[in-house]
Order: C-alpha cells, then sequence, then structure tokens
C-alpha cells in the first residue's frame, strides 16, 4: 500500500471500519452519492485526542505524527516522489521546501479523492 493510501485511510477511515452500503434495487436510479470527508474536522478530532501540540494545518512533519505515520525525511521523501516531486528538486532544493510542497500536494490529494478540504490548504 502506498504512503498516501495509508495517510488518507486513517484520515478518512478504511472501507472495513465502514458499515456496508446495501446493493441498490435492479432498476433503481444510480445509488446515492457519497458525502465527502470533512478532512478538516477528522483531523480537528484527532488532534484533540493527541497528547501533542501539533500545527498540521502548515507542519506536514504534524500531520504524519497526527496520524500515526513515521515523519522521517526519509519518508517524507517517498511520500514526495509518489506524489510527483522529482528526485532533482529534492536533490537540488532544500527539505524546507519539499515539505511546504508535500503539505499543500497532501491536502490537494486528498481533495482529489473525495475530501473535502478548505481552500487556505489548497493555496
Amino acid at each position: 500500500m502506498s504512503l498516501f493510501s495509508r495517510l488518507k485511510d486513517k484520515i478518512f477511515g478504511t472501507k472495513e471500519e465502514e458499515a456496508p452500503t446495501p446493493a441498490p434495487e435492479p432498476g433503481s436510479e444510480s445509488a446515492a452519492p457519497i458525502d465527502p470527508v470533512d478532512v478538516e474536522a477528522q483531523l480537528v478530532e484527532m488532534e484533540a485526542a493527541h497528547p501533542e501540540d501539533l500545527d498540521w494545518r502548515r507542519s506536514i512533519v504534524d500531520l504524519m505524527k497526527l496520524v500515526d505515520m513515521d515523519s522521517s525525511y526519509g519518508s517524507r521523501k517517498e511520500l514526495a516522489l509518489e506524489l510527483g516531486y522529482s528526485q532533482a528538486d529534492i536533490d537540488s532544493k532544500g527539505s524546507a521546501e519539499m515539505n511546504m510542497w508535500l503539505h499543500k500536494r497532501v491536502m490537494q490529494a486528498l481533495a482529489e479523492n473525495g475530501g473535502k478540504v478548505p481552500a487556505e490548504y489548497l493555496d
């Protein structure tokens, strides 16, 4: 499983945790649309139960800590590569720039995968 998939599952919940959805009746209209996951609300709820004071709204390190994932440079680099950051950028730019890009890209990817993410996290 990819790092992003693990992170997304920790925020959205995994399919095993969700109640099974009944199959639509034959001949009925399409199934009801799935409501987007309110990413900020999920993270605020996790934050309330977390012992550390984390700045997950701006820090990819703190976001990864909040969802109980390895936030080491190696893990962040792997996640960045997975989400489209180039090895050349990793080699030529500092980790701070990668971290800022990665936080924004993770939020964008969450939105692309059914998450409701406030615009301020996407800018």
